[in-house]
């Protein structure tokens, strides 16, 4: 009777789980819209990645939890969306909403590459990754 359940589990992947704590938000107001990618060429926004997460949480409750994340190296971009419309609302170009990725990278002109948010994902429970809001108006 265990043997099939053996040869099930033989060839399931391990599953993680990532706790990501949002900090330094300027209102409780909105949305947060995150993106949780393992592939660098769908970062920041999750375009074409399947298997990414893409979540909206209230901004009220700044911390998110992902269950059933397959280990590996993943980067995570947040939008604050104050007015919950579903993007990001620029002034020629500069980010009027709130914005932050994991680990934190410096942010110049755009948003980092994948490699300077990457962290990875491990086992059971993955280390929690905090990610600061940023605000340029």
């Amino acid at each position: 009777m265990l043997a099939p359940l053996a040869l099930l589990l033989v060839g399931a992947s391990p599953i993680a789980s990532l706790e990501l704590d949002v900090t330094n938000l300027r209102s409780a107001k909105g949305v947060l819209q995150i993106c949780l990618t393992a592939r660098p060429e769908s970062f920041p926004d999750c375009k074409d990645d399947p298997r990414a997460v893409s979540r909206s949480a209230p901004a009220s409750s700044p911390r998110v939890q992902f269950e059933g994340l397959v280990p590996g190296n993943y980067a995570a971009a947040i939008i604050h969306d104050e007015n919950g419309n579903k993007k990001l609302d620029t002034v020629m170009g500069i980010p009027r909403e709130g914005f932050g990725f994991s680990r934190n990278p410096v942010v110049r002109f755009g948003p980092p590459k994948f490699d300077a948010a990457r962290f990875p994902v491990e086992g059971a429970a993955a280390k929690p990754q905090q990610v600061k809001m940023r605000y340029l108006l």
